[in-house]
């Protein structure tokens, strides 16, 4: 498991908006990992007292930035990716904010390269499904260290 002190080295957000918690699980095409960032008063992405459901897409766009490094797809140096494309996006609640249990969030990469790649996503909390979808991200130049 990789913890979120490691998972603020991989992607290109830092303190209060890397809102991963954990890495459960990674391989070459899928990522799963864990938040409580949903129910903390302090959230970046809260509107006043609530965190909508398409918040749960930065959720995901954080896993596919940690999968890419974990799997080697964006090399050395974490990289700005953007979102160039929602499609299929399901939202099956209002709110994350109400949510008393961990989000569960995983990605699974269709197809990419270098520069450009596809994700399937799904936020899941208890075993329900609450926001998927399909994210093509275009990734950017290596952000200067």
């Amino acid at each position: 498991m990789i913890e979120r002190g490691q998972i603020a080295t991989l992607i290109p957000h830092a303190g209060p908006m890397c809102l991963l918690d954990s890495v459960l699980s990674w391989d070459e095409n899928r990522i799963v990992c864990r938040s409580a960032a949903h129910r903390d008063p302090h959230n970046p992405l809260r509107q006043g007292d609530r965190l909508g459901a398409l918040a749960a897409i930065e959720f995901a766009a954080q896993a596919m930035a940690a999968h890419g490094r974990l799997a080697g797809a964006v090399r050395d140096k974490p990289r700005a990716g953007i979102i160039a494309s929602l499609r299929d996006i399901r939202c099956r609640c209002e709110r994350l904010d109400e949510l008393a249990v961990d989000l569960d969030i995983s990605a699974t990469r269709l197809m990419g390269d270098d520069q450009n790649v596809i994700y399937a996503f799904a936020v899941a909390c208890s075993g329900e499904e609450l926001v998927t979808g399909r994210a093509t991200v275009v990734l950017q130049a290596d952000i200067p260290g």
